[in-house]
């Protein structure tokens, strides 16, 4: 999945009518639309370049129950997907269908953007994977269905581990630093035996949440920020102990070109989303020669002695509340993204939206590592004022301070949980 999950929500002002057509969202109680004649569906261009065959089955079974019915198709590029839907759901015209990025559900939902969906109408929707399974609920409510998922995993070069007599991946966090410490005093100082962005947020917060923390949490239907627990703060310790043991770059950088960092071969190790090491060994960006057939994907073991719990990304399938054919639309979205699409989207290489369907592909030499790092996962607060704190980049900020030695862990975390508790909880 080479796209860089974050929170894109930019909709001030975009939903200037919303509250015209449906208050609260009773979704599609009076906009059903069972008999229309119309269906406009919104993808991104991955459904278009890689599995155009499943957007056309779907349409299929939609049409053999629906004759006559004409489906339209609109594919999107991810950077200017969101700024065409919100100028789109400021008019009458809204798609019956759209695919969300998952951290992006959540400000659409705040703002009352998509229609509620009934969850028993959709397969699987009792094993969706809990990540997934978050970004589309609000409020006791669910607003989306989870289309396929992506999850993180350790991926490091055979060769260098090889080079200090370590021949497997590590199946616990100590047998992880163990093999980086003698990794790291083999090749010296100025190679990074793990390459960890300090502003990888992704990265930090799973240590946070393997340690029994959280970046925040609900009571009373109010959220409060919580990096500065005690278990929070161990995690964040920790990971501070690795880019200070292992991470011998730039203490600023984010991981928006890891990638290209690692296939310049001054690396051992990253912890990534699972396309990166495949990315980082094509002709292209391997500026060693050595990096293909080299490199080795493993499930990232944790300080707790579990496996590392990993951000769940992934893309959702909404219904916009200013649809005039919900109920279509929702029969469309069970053809695509249920029990028979989920088994191409697998085909294709995505992990599926639930869980039942994830256990099959531990069985797979070529799924396991990242179907089995995908069943321990976390997903960001879903509070109200979500999309402002990523706005701010207040965990980027709190991680480059503690990575550079400009704050304590806890100094810097206690700035962080006053800087969230701000917004956290405005809509």
């Amino acid at each position: 999945m080479k796209r860089k999950l974050t929170a894109a929500i930019g909709i001030a002002g975009m939903m200037v009518s919303i509250a015209a057509c449906g208050g609260e969202g009773d979704g599609g109680s009076d906009k059903g639309g069972a008999d229309a004649k119309e269906l406009t569906v919104w993808l991104t261009v991955d459904a278009q370049n890689n599995w155009p065959e499943l957007v056309k089955a779907a349409d299929a079974a939609v049409q053999k129950k629906h004759p006559g019915l004409k489906i339209n198709h609109e594919y999107y590029g991810w950077p200017d997907k969101n700024a065409k839907l919100d100028a789109v759901l400021a008019t009458d015209k809204a798609p019956d269908v759209v695919e969300m990025g998952n951290t992006e559900m959540l400000g659409y939902m705040v703002k009352g953007a998509f229609a509620p969906l009934d969850p028993a109408k959709f397969d699987n929707s009792d094993a969706w994977l809990d990540g997934l399974k978050a970004s589309v609920t609000y409020e006791d409510k669910t607003y989306g269905v989870p289309y396929y998922a992506g999850g993180r995993v350790a991926n490091w070069r055979k060769d260098v581990a090889a080079s200090v007599g370590v021949k497997t991946p590590p199946k616990t966090y100590q047998e992880l630093t163990d093999a980086l410490d003698r990794i790291q005093r083999k090749q010296g100082d100025k190679f990074n035996a793990w390459y960890q962005p300090t502003r990888d947020w992704y990265a930090a917060m799973s240590f946070v949440y393997d340690a029994g923390g959280a970046i925040a949490t609900e009571s009373g239907g109010q959220w409060k920020a919580s990096l500065s627990s005690p278990e929070s703060v161990k995690g964040l310790k920790e990971f501070k102990n690795v880019v200070e043991k292992y991470m011998h770059g730039d203490k600023t950088k984010d991981e928006s070109d890891r990638y290209i960092v690692y296939g310049q071969g001054k690396s051992a190790m990253i912890f990534a989303a699972a396309w990166e090491g495949a990315t980082a060994e094509d002709p292209k960006n391997d500026k060693t020669g050595k990096l293909k057939g080299n490199l080795e994907n493993f499930v990232m073991p944790g300080p707790s002695g579990k496996n590392m719990p990993v951000f769940l990304g992934g893309s959702d399938l909404a219904v916009p509340v200013k649809s005039d054919a919900q109920d279509l639309a929702a029969e469309w979205i069970n053809a695509f993204a249920g029990s028979s699409g989920q088994k191409g989207l697998m085909a294709k290489g995505n992990l599926p939206n639930n869980k039942t369907d994830l256990a099959t592909l531990k069985n797979d030499p070529k799924t396991a590592v990242p179907a089995i790092a995908a069943e321990s996962n976390w997903f960001v607060p879903m509070a109200p004022g979500w999309g402002q704190v990523e706005k701010a980049q207040i965990l980027q900020t709190m991680l480059q301070n503690i990575g550079t030695g400009k704050k304590s862990v806890e100094a810097a975390a206690k700035e962080a949980d006053a800087a969230i508790d701000k917004v956290i909880n405005t809509k």
